[in-house]
């Protein structure tokens, strides 16, 4: 079996910032990398913040695996990391919460078969022409974010790098040692979750960032099924615009508690074909 590529996006939450998401797929794994927005100016690692910085090392080794299991696909992404932040710090970090992160999720075909493996919020759907499975994190990841959000809103959210007491709480939760995360931290990847799935060709994958996945996990427009709907009957595109329709009517993020008005939101579609 292999991944047909249908349709793909990626914007960036502010075109005024770099978008640190990244997506792609090769023959037989594909992938979709979330970077940790930065809490500091660039500098860590020369120019590029350290968030794009992580999800491009991470997307190039993705890319180039030729791991025969979602385990050690993972493992040469791991690899890389940490060989590329020897290679290009450029000083010690602050301190933790300047680490370079990320959330990802990978899949990998295997023989009728679909492996996942995931670290950090990422999330991914599988169609079986009617039933829609979720793939990867928990929701909860994202309702506590919303709730600690919703505990900082007399600070003003929607740009956490303009309000002092947001940034610090933020700092202060960041690289904390127990993540799971794609990180320059070799702990933090210790623990790659995994799963799963009976899979068959005309089968599709559907794999996103969080700030896509909003549309689910945070402002409810759709459950898991009916955005897939969504998707296979208007595209990825549409779908993305109706996203930032509801943040845009919700800049001050008082309705949907949260730090950024719009994040990064990226989304790739594939079909398995035999």
């Amino acid at each position: 079996m292999h991944f047909d590529l249908l349709q793909s996006i990626s914007l960036a939450g502010d075109v005024s910032v770099p978008n640190d998401d990244r997506a792609g797929f090769v023959r037989g794994h594909a992938w979709v990398i979330d970077g940790a927005t930065d809490l500091g100016p660039p500098g860590l690692v020369g120019s590029q913040g350290g968030a794009a910085w992580l999800a491009s090392i991470a997307h190039g080794a993705f890319t180039v695996s030729p791991a025969a299991s979602v385990e050690a696909l993972f493992g040469d992404v791991c690899d890389a990391i940490l060989a590329g932040w020897e290679r290009d710090r450029t000083r010690d970090p602050e301190d933790r919460w300047e680490y370079p992160l990320a959330s990802s999720l990978a899949t990998r075909l295997g023989e009728g078969v679909l492996e996942i493996g995931w670290l950090g919020d990422c999330v991914g759907f599988l169609w079986s022409g009617g039933p829609v499975t979720r793939l990867g994190p928990v929701r909860e990841i994202r309702d506590s974010e919303a709730e600690r959000a919703a505990s900082l809103a007399v600070h003003g959210l929607g740009s956490p790098k303009r309000s002092a007491p947001i940034l610090a709480n933020l700092r202060a939760t960041r690289g904390r040692p127990g993540m799971r995360v794609l990180s320059v931290d070799p702990e933090h990847m210790s623990e790659v979750a995994g799963a799963s799935i009976a899979c068959a060709p005309g089968d599709e994958l559907f794999l996103m960032s969080d700030g896509y996945a909003a549309l689910i996990d945070s402002y409810g427009t759709y459950d898991d099924t009916t955005l897939i709907e969504a998707i296979r009957s208007r595209g990825l595109a549409a779908i993305a615009e109706e996203l930032r329709a509801i943040e845009q009517g919700d800049a001050a993020c008082t309705r949907f508690p949260r730090f950024k008005t719009s994040d990064d939101a990226t989304a790739l579609w594939l079909r398995i074909g035999g």
